[in-house]
């Protein structure tokens, strides 16, 4: 029985290959029709379903020997072949086929052109400031309208010695208590690598981040600041729809700072205000800010830190049965020569602040690290 049960699974994989193979040349022939040669289009299509049907190499070598073409079949087709993963005996049909069409040209391939959903026009001038003015209005009264509240801040700092933003090394993880009362934020280190520790936030050395609690939003739309501001398209944040506008700050106006020490014990910190630029994302619904991208220019050679970006994101959260617009994640970027370093900062776990107010360690352990999928469309 065992025998009989292993010979009908062999004959039913069987059945599956040819099938896949009937299709696949059913699919062909279909585009075929009236023509005695593969085009170059057809081609690439046969090619790639094969491999990704994982067709039989000799069965794909025997129907492409009755096949024939009328354009060259250049060295750099089979290279791109050969790296999709076809067999030796495809490779050597190609070759066949490659060396018998050499007398012909080589083959006008159009370039694949994108097409971008068609926009809407941007609002008219006056709407546009009317937008940016009630979000500079809603930013200036967010603090005001935030209750006093806790949260967790988990910060994954990761490098990249290479300097190609390629090879990300992740340097340590921490987990800081976050407090917000009456307008003050305070940040009290509960763990580095899930070990409890009593170094305080600003002692950790490397890059760190804190601010994102409104003294970000604030100093953007601050009348001081005078951003200016410009249009730069519709589009879709986390399901809601949003105007994006670019951004661009001096430096002589802006309260961007940025600090360079190379460890907790450096004595040689060196700081300055950078100007920049970036894109506001503006909730159409609600013209509350959904997510600020800045990257400073303007930085002196002769400053340690040659490159810095953020970017951070707003979110609509529930804290005890009411809905407020708190900060949801940040990225910051950072470049000191060759060295590159790039924070991932959470804000999870937000209730009201009261004395009893705790953040369990089960809580922490249970979550797990927001996706780009939590951020994008």
């Amino acid at each position: 029985q065992m025998q009989q049960v292993q010979f009908s699974l062999v004959r039913m994989n069987d059945m599956l290959r040819k099938a896949k193979m009937l299709c696949l040349l059913l699919a062909t022939a279909s585009i075929l029709l009236g023509a005695a040669d593969l085009s170059y289009v057809q081609l690439r299509q046969f090619i790639r379903s094969s491999v990704d049907q994982k067709l039989k190499d000799k069965e794909v070598a025997n129907y492409l020997k009755s096949q024939s073409v009328q354009f060259a079949i250049t060295d750099r087709l089979i290279e791109e072949f050969v790296g999709w993963g076809i067999g030796t005996k495809t490779l050597a049909a190609l070759e066949a086929l490659q060396l018998a069409s050499s007398n012909f040209q080589e083959p006008i391939i159009e370039p694949v052109v994108e097409k971008k959903p068609k926009q809407p026009p941007p609002p008219h001038p006056a709407i546009q400031q009317r937008i940016l003015e009630e979000a500079r209005l809603n930013s200036r009264d967010y603090t005001a309208e935030l209750p006093n509240y806790l949260c967790l801040q988990v910060t994954r700092r990761f490098y990249d010695p290479s300097g190609l933003s390629m090879d990300w090394f992740k340097h340590d993880e921490i987990k800081t208590r976050v407090t917000y009362i009456d307008g003050v934020e305070d940040y009290e280190t509960i763990s580095v690598n899930d070990r409890t520790t009593n170094q305080e936030f600003q002692e950790l050395g490397g890059a760190t981040s804190t601010g994102e609690f409104g003294t970000i939003l604030d100093s953007l739309f601050a009348i001081t600041t005078a951003a200016e501001f410009s249009w730069a398209r519709h589009s879709l944040l986390r399901g809601r729809n949003v105007y994006v506008f670019h951004l661009e700050v001096p430096v002589n106006r802006s309260s961007w700072t940025l600090t360079s020490a190379n460890g907790p014990q450096d004595k040689a910190i060196q700081s300055i205000r950078a100007g920049y630029k970036g894109l506001v994302y503006i909730d159409k619904e609600t013209n509350r800010v959904l997510r600020i991208v800045m990257e400073a220019e303007g930085i002196p050679w002769s400053f340690p830190m040659q490159e810095a970006k953020s970017r951070l994101d707003f979110d609509f959260i529930d804290v005890s049965d009411s809905t407020y617009l708190l900060p949801l994640k940040a990225q910051i970027f950072i470049r000191k020569e060759r060295l590159l370093s790039r924070n991932e900062i959470e804000f999870r776990l937000y209730r009201k602040f009261t004395t009893e107010s705790i953040i369990t360690f089960e809580e922490m352990e249970e979550l797990e690290p927001l996706t780009e999928d939590d951020l994008e469309p």
